[in-house]
């Protein structure tokens, strides 16, 4: 399987849900799903690899007996076109947001969480001419 350009991990509770997440309201492909435990998606040239934490691979506990966990503030960015109806889309499919939109120099952001509390951040960019 070739691998994409950008490759991401995320640790989720749950990988069915977590792709059930991601090829519904995102757009993301499942390339392969080979244990409940792990899962592979892509969408353009973003590979993104889910991993249940203590199940081996990329979710293994390390030397010290840490376990991976979901959450905390990383994130990947997807480029939409028209942030407010994505948001509104989203959030009638029942999404959960962290932020509001956040309106900065460079264009209008917002922060969905996946069913483990990992972000993606939805940005609009402001054209040249704002």
């Amino acid at each position: 399987m070739p691998v994409a350009p950008v490759t991401v991990r995320y640790i989720v509770n749950d990988v069915d849900e977590a792709i059930a997440f991601y090829t519904g309201l995102l757009g993301f492909e499942l390339d392969l799903h080979p244990a409940p435990v792990f899962a592979m998606l892509s969408r353009g040239d973003l590979q993104l690899l889910l991993s249940a934490p203590g199940a081996g691979g990329g979710g293994a506990a390390l030397p010290d007996g840490s376990v991976p966990e979901p959450g905390g503030w990383n994130r990947f960015h997807l480029a939409v076109d028209d942030l407010g109806a994505e948001v509104e889309r989203l959030r009638s499919a029942g999404a959960t947001f962290r932020s509001e939109v956040v309106v900065g120099v460079g264009g209008n952001q917002v922060l969905l969480e996946d069913p483990s509390g990992n972000l993606v951040e939805l940005f609009e960019y402001r054209s040249r001419e704002e």
